[in-house]
């Protein structure tokens, strides 16, 4: 494990070394958006409700942009909640020289006391200064699990617990585009509890799978990040490479001593010569593994359990899961209207997790799928996103705000 570590590392560096004029890669993404030829929900809505716009010139651009979207979804276990996704855009410093932040808060809930309350935030200082990650959850909600490696579709357990997530980093810009920085990481799985024969039985594995158990883990994660891209809600062309190494020792309060190791690398080719139009290749994959034993059950990692959980479109969200999985994506990404305000996506994705019995990849479970886009804010550049994805074992839809990847 030690030699995967050092490849990553080394990768990283290659990679960066590679790619240190970025200006020469994505020299358009550093100029302010030109939207007054665009066209998106909002401007819809002025003209259905004869909303006039106003005459006042403004003395700086707008620097905050909403998007809001209510949709009802399918609950693992049976039943239907209310999701209300809640994204905002928002610039902390000079438009030319600072990313786009961005929060959302997706709150879903239902009759059946299901309900979560996740916040994320990606927040970029003056000039890109620093960079400031938060990711935190409440949640009781089902999943469902198939047990470790490749398993069987007709095997398959609903897990029933509450989970706290508190997630916090803070990277500095060491030079242009380059950022490290460190993290304090918290999980709390509450009262996990499976039908019969139980948790522990089916899958085989004996950390945080105890009926009725709970799962604490708190940890300091160490991070690298390599990133052009200017705006994470809809990227243009750019780059972007992450690894982090997470560690979480018993005296920070952890039941069991672990680590892990995350490395995400994506990149955006763009197909023509207008700057801010969609005609993108898109390309997403990710190593996630733990690096020595004593991982609860649900830390391992797992198909759509990426830090935005935005993995596997196509497949049941948990639907693999190993000490390790090996993730990889592309999508093209094309609008259909001159104005930006519908486009469409096509995408593939395979997954791999190694096996229980020896810790080795052997099985690829690929998907595929394709979606319509609807500019729901052009100021963010934020489209409602609908997908629909399918695998060998799975098919369905999904409706979100802003891009997968």
């Amino acid at each position: 494990m030690h030699k995967t570590i050092l490849l990553f590392t080394f990768l990283f560096i290659a990679y960066n070394a590679n790619a240190q004029n970025a200006s020469d890669a994505i020299p358009i993404n550093n100029k302010v958006r030109d939207t007054s030829n665009k066209r998106d929900l909002i401007d819809i809505a002025k003209v259905l409700f004869k909303i006039k716009p106003s005459t006042k010139p403004r003395d700086k651009p707008r620097k905050v942009f909403f998007s809001l979207l209510p949709i009802g979804a399918n609950v693992p276990g049976g039943g239907r909640a209310l999701i209300t996704s809640t994204s905002a855009g928002f610039y902390l410093g000079e438009r030319k020289t600072t990313n786009i932040s961005n929060a959302t808060f997706t709150p879903y809930w239902n009759f059946k006391g299901r309900f979560g309350l996740p916040l994320r935030s990606d927040i970029w200082l003056n000039n890109n200064s620093w960079n400031i990650q938060g990711d935190t959850r409440f949640l009781v909600y089902p999943q469902y699990t198939w047990g470790l490696g490749s398993g069987h579709e007709d095997q398959k357990m609903l897990i029933d617990y509450k989970y706290v997530r508190f997630y916090q980093s803070a990277l500095k810009q060491i030079k242009p585009y380059f950022y490290a920085g460190f993290g304090y990481n918290l999980d709390y799985f509450v009262n996990i509890k499976t039908p019969d024969p139980g948790l522990q039985k089916f899958s085989g594995y004996n950390v945080g799978t105890e009926q009725g158990s709970n799962a604490f883990s708190s940890g300091i994660s160490f991070s690298l990040l390599y990133d052009t891209r200017n705006n994470s809600i809809n990227p243009l062309p750019g780059s972007y490479l992450n690894m982090t190494l997470r560690t979480n020792p018993k005296f920070m309060g952890s039941q069991t001593s672990w680590k892990s190791l995350y490395v995400d690398a994506r990149k955006y080719i763009s197909l023509n010569t207008k700057p801010h139009q969609q005609n993108t290749l898109a390309f997403w994959s990710y190593f996630w593994t733990g690096l020595n034993s004593g991982i609860p059950y649900l830390n391992l990692p797992s198909i759509g359990w990426d830090p935005y959980n935005r993995s596997g479109r196509g497949m049941d969200q948990n639907r693999y899961r190993g000490k390790g999985l090996f993730y990889i994506e592309s999508e093209y990404r094309r609008d259909i209207t001159d104005n930006g305000l519908f486009g469409f996506v096509v995408f593939a994705n395979a997954t791999s997790v190694t096996e229980p019995e020896n810790n080795m990849f052997k099985k690829i479970h690929p998907a595929a799928g394709a979606g319509l886009r609807i500019k729901f804010n052009k100021g963010s550049n934020t489209n409602i996103a609908v997908d629909y994805g399918f695998s060998k074992e799975y098919s369905g839809f999904s409706i979100g705000l802003g891009e997968a990847f």
